[in-house]
């Protein structure tokens, strides 16, 4: 099909988009547009990148807030894409096989830093010094196997088990560079198997598909209903070449899930519940959060979409999800899938309690400028924002104080809220003349504005003053009875 056809087939399809109410400072009507106008930038994505079809979604504070659906799940009868379609999320997979390693972590069946022979016994003649963090975090010193990996998704377990006992060589020595390997992730569905004592795919579905209600998702491609399969496609010579459809398999711990939008949605608000922490949740809040920690590899990455020339990314590989602090977007977390005949992507803003993923059947088609562009967009119209960190009694109790100082003009008095290093580090009479200095110029301020929390132990508040804005933090010292430790005034110019 030409890009002319195919372009006016995408218009014909139907769309599906369903938007539920989410709490945010942006009004609904201009929330509608601003997806809309994320739909086209979608839609122009696929006919440049040549994919017959993608569904893409929004989800925030655990709502699939919007989702739309375009384009063609099979070519020849153009039979539209939904969000119930199945999709192969190739290496996206990644982060359930990890998740599932640190559940067993936290259930004391394994630790991270045993040598993977303990669990893997066929590659004890050569795998010595590689632990099961190293397959984790893709240090054990295995090549690039993109996209060799991904043919071998088929591969049945008694020939991976040879392959074991085989052993590959190596492209660096374990444990000194990250380099991501498909065949690490295999190898750590092995050793889900063999610790679990049930077989890999059906751990994961007792343990997160069938409490998360993902009843559309399934490792066997061969048993998505009639009808409901993104059938993968090819580019190449100007057409689309169907990919053979390939079974379940050994390597099936590395990319081989099958999933719809809707039902990604529930996996991505699952992550997304492990934000913020409380003081009481249950324990699975933290194995979520510990799959952000890898494993000391630091390495540096082009940001992607629009803000890539302005920005790189200094990633570490967690357990199924890179870890980055983003230049725009902050924390973030995020994973790729690229497979013979698809190509997917999802974002996390964790603090922020929003995903953004996309889901394509074209081979290698990674939708990854997309969709850091839309999370982009949302951020910058206020649509995603950080969540408020609830105030503790202590942060109001040394607000309180820093509020009397300011009235005072000064620190005398205060002794009992003040840590023991606060009078060392500048004297009261240093404190008047500062305090002097800014009132001056500031005139009379409005202290009634509460304190924003950035912590248990910290605040930052600002007051509006006659002649421009007194900007400050507090920060407590880890003290029984609450003291401040650092008190910061600085005047800023009004707006």
């Amino acid at each position: 099909m030409s890009k002319t056809l195919f372009i006016a087939s995408l218009l014909a399809v139907p769309a599906f988009s369903a938007i539920a109410h989410a709490e945010s400072s942006t009004a609904p009507e201009m929330q509608t547009t601003a997806f809309e106008a994320l739909d086209a930038d979608f839609a122009k994505w696929m006919a440049e990148a040549h994919v017959p079809g993608l569904v893409w979604g929004i989800v925030k504070d655990g709502k699939l807030v919007h989702v739309r659906a375009m384009g063609v799940q099979t070519v020849a009868d153009k039979a539209p894409v939904t969000p119930d379609t199945a999709f192969r999320i190739a290496s996206m997979t990644k982060a359930f096989t990890g998740y599932s390693i640190l559940k067993l972590r936290d259930e004391g069946r394994l630790r991270l830093d045993d040598p993977v022979s303990k669990y893997v016994p066929e590659t004890q003649g050569w795998a010595k010094g590689i632990t099961v963090g190293d397959l984790l975090h893709h240090t054990a010193g295995f090549v690039t196997d993109d996209p060799w990996g991904d043919r071998q998704q088929p591969l049945r377990e008694t020939e991976f088990t040879k392959m074991l006992k085989a052993g590959v060589p190596f492209s660096t020595s374990p444990g000194t560079r990250y380099e991501y390997s498909n065949f690490g992730y295999a190898t750590l569905g092995r050793i889900i198997t063999n610790v679990s004592k049930q077989d890999y795919a059906e751990r994961v579905e007792a343990t997160v598909l069938k409490p998360l209600d993902m009843a559309s998702t399934r490792y066997e491609v061969r048993d998505v209903p009639p009808g409901k399969l993104a059938m993968g496609y090819r580019w190449e010579n100007d057409a689309w070449s169907p990919e053979p459809v390939m079974p379940h398999g050994a390597f099936g711990a590395m990319g081989g899930l099958v999933t719809t939008g809707k039902d990604y949605a529930k996996w991505i608000g699952y992550l997304l519940s492990a934000w913020p922490a409380k003081d009481s949740e249950p324990q699975n809040a933290k194995t979520i959060r510990a799959m952000q920690y890898g494993g000391g590899m630091l390495h540096s990455r082009r940001r992607p979409g629009k803000e890539g020339d302005n920005c790189r990314l200094s990633a570490i590989y967690g357990a199924g999800l890179v870890q980055a602090n983003d230049c725009v977007l902050g924390n973030v977390l995020f994973h790729g899938g690229g497979f013979p005949g698809y190509g997917s992507h999802m974002l996390l803003i964790p603090e922020a309690g929003v995903g953004v993923f996309a889901l394509t059947n074209r081979t290698y088609a990674g939708p990854t400028a997309p969709v850091w562009d839309a999370a982009t967009a949302l951020f910058k119209s206020g649509y995603i924002t950080s969540r408020a960190i609830a105030s503790t009694p202590a942060v109001e109790t040394g607000y309180a104080a820093a509020r009397r100082i300011w009235k005072a003009g000064g620190v005398e008095g205060e002794g009992k809220f003040l840590a023991m290093n606060f009078a060392m580090d500048r004297s009261d009479a240093n404190w008047r003349k500062h305090l002097s200095d800014i009132s001056a110029k500031s005139g009379a301020c409005d202290v009634s504005p509460a304190i924003i929390a950035t912590s248990k132990l910290s605040g930052r508040f600002s007051w509006t003053c006659t002649a421009g804005i007194v900007e400050g933090n507090v920060l407590l010292a880890p003290t029984s009875a609450p003291q401040i430790q650092a008190l910061g005034f600085q005047l800023a110019p009004k707006p």
